[in-house]
């Protein structure tokens, strides 16, 4: 009998696989769900003995079955897109059951936690610091030293977060591992529990990531053996962007309203319930497995550039031909992602811009495609990594309209603690409404009889840069001190978008 093997991934369901998985049961055959490859254009993506079919609909289950279809795509490891990756935290990815604790053991599952726990605390911290291990969020911190101060900080209870809000435009890598290998990251927050001695972890999840939800919810289920005497408890999200920031995350956790703490103290010093507190995102926690087995963090520190070590996943998304999930080594280019791995738009309309890092990071021109994928070379270039994504923007985008919708998302999922991001983000959407209307800047309120000169169109980029410096250097988090990066990257390389 015929095995087939089709990802139970949200992006497979989205495009069907739940129908072309029923067409070839009802042909037969075996069918097993698995986790996505991450060739996301190419979903459903059916795969027998190794050979690559997509992207499938049930129609055309009797032309594959025969070995002559048309979709198929050769050996699936063999793709271009992934035979040039270097696959570590997604080692998995395509090749396992997600909730199969055989699949997991097979694959090296739990060696690393078996060695951690082998380990004096102190020991596994230096291992992860010598790694080069940061966190894959916005700041790039090491993750070594984070977990050092929690280690040293004194307290009767630690405690261990993950933060899997998701919410930056074109990222969906902490969804493929809760969804595709959701043992991995538990093994790695387990890991992290035994480095700082916490007994408790938590995994915050955004409310719109239901299948995610449920994967982590049956994993934790399945692992209890294994991570004991670790707890480990789902919490899930109301759909609050703000709840990525992790202080507006831990007051969530505690029931709390989801705004914005000032710092210090640092979470790592009075965090969750005011107890010491790791606060990690998935793909840091599912990168720490591989580190503690053995001659992992050898590996992983001779790849990537300077102080980025290590491998990064790529999340390729908006006008782009091929669109997935790419993990290789810090310092390939923009323009070798977009170009090459990418395959540039789908119709050929050439590429205006590429953001990176959420709608808070930087839209970057092609000019400056030859821009390594490095945490100290995108904060150089006034841009920002953070979790990796890269949304592709064709020559049909109005850079004014983004930058609007920048300030317009920051008005919107403001906690409302600070004023430079409360009343900033607003006051920029009519400077820009302004701007994109060719309007002059209003006359201040009680003037209006003074004789007044009337101002230069360009007076409103001047006071808008104005409101961006104040934003960046006086919010109090890093959704107003971000929003400056889209809005005066398109005002700086695209004036004539805005009538400048």
């Amino acid at each position: 009998m015929t095995t087939i093997r089709i990802s139970d991934d949200a992006v497979a369901l989205a495009c069907g696989a739940d129908a072309v998985a029923d067409a070839f049961a009802a042909a037969g055959c075996t069918v097993e769900r698995v986790s996505s490859w991450g060739m996301h254009w190419l979903e459903p993506l059916v795969e027998i003995a190794g050979q690559g079919f997509g992207p499938a609909i049930p129609a055309d289950v009797p032309a594959i079955l025969a070995g002559r279809s048309d979709k198929a795509i050769g050996p699936i490891a063999a793709h271009p897109f992934l035979a040039r990756q270097q696959r570590l935290t997604f080692a998995r990815a395509g090749r396992t059951r997600p909730l199969s604790l055989a699949d997991y053991a097979a694959t090296g599952g739990w060696a690393g936690l078996r060695r951690a726990r082998s380990l004096p605390p102190e020991d596994v911290i230096a291992e992860v610091i010598e790694s080069g291990l940061r966190g894959r969020g916005g700041a790039g911190f090491p993750t070594g030293i984070k977990w050092r101060t929690v280690l040293a900080a004194p307290g009767a209870r630690k405690f261990v977060v993950c933060n899997a809000d998701e919410g930056d435009s074109g990222t969906f890598a902490d969804r493929m591992i809760m969804e595709g290998d959701p043992f991995a990251l538990l093994e790695g927050i387990a890991i992290a529990a035994h480095a700082v001695g916490a007994a408790q972890g938590y995994v915050y999840i955004r409310s719109e990531y239901p299948h995610a939800v449920a994967k982590m919810r049956a994993a934790i289920a399945l692992a209890a053996a294994e991570i004991a005497p670790l707890a480990i408890e789902v919490r899930v999200g109301a759909g609050a962007y703000v709840c990525g920031e992790e202080t507006a995350l831990l007051n969530s956790i505690e029931g709390r309203r989801g705004i914005v703490r000032a710092k210090p103290p640092l979470p790592a010093v009075a965090g969750l319930f005011g107890c010491p507190t790791v606060v990690n995102n998935v793909l840091t926690l599912a990168a720490v497995p591989h580190l503690l087995a053995e001659g992992g963090v050898a590996e992983y520190a001779r790849l990537g550039i300077d102080r980025s070590r290590g491998t990064t996943a790529i999340q390729l998304a908006g006008a782009i031909r091929h669109g997935g999930l790419f993990e290789t080594g810090f310092g390939i280019t923009l323009r070798e992602l977009v170009e090459d791995i990418g395959g540039g738009t789908p119709g050929g309309r050439p590429v205006k811009a590429v953001q990176v890092g959420g709608p808070l990071g930087a839209y970057i021109p092609p000019a400056r495609f030859d821009l390594p994928f490095d945490y100290e070379a995108f904060a150089a270039a006034d841009a920002l990594i953070g979790h990796g994504g890269i949304v592709v923007f064709d020559d049909s985008a109005d850079m004014a309209a983004l930058a609007r919708f920048a300030m317009a998302f920051c008005a919107a999922e403001s906690c409302g603690k600070c004023t430079p991001c409360r009343i900033g983000a607003t006051r920029g959407v009519e400077i820009l409404d302004r701007m994109r209307a060719k309007a002059p800047v209003p006359v201040p309120a009680g003037d209006e009889d003074a004789t007044i000169t009337p101002p230069k169109r360009d007076e409103n980029g001047a006071l808008l840069e104005e409101l961006c410096d104040l934003m960046r250097s006086a919010s109090l988090c890093a959704l107003g001190g971000f929003t400056p990066y889209p809005v005066l990257s398109a005002l700086r390389h695209w004036p004539g978008d805005f009538g400048r």
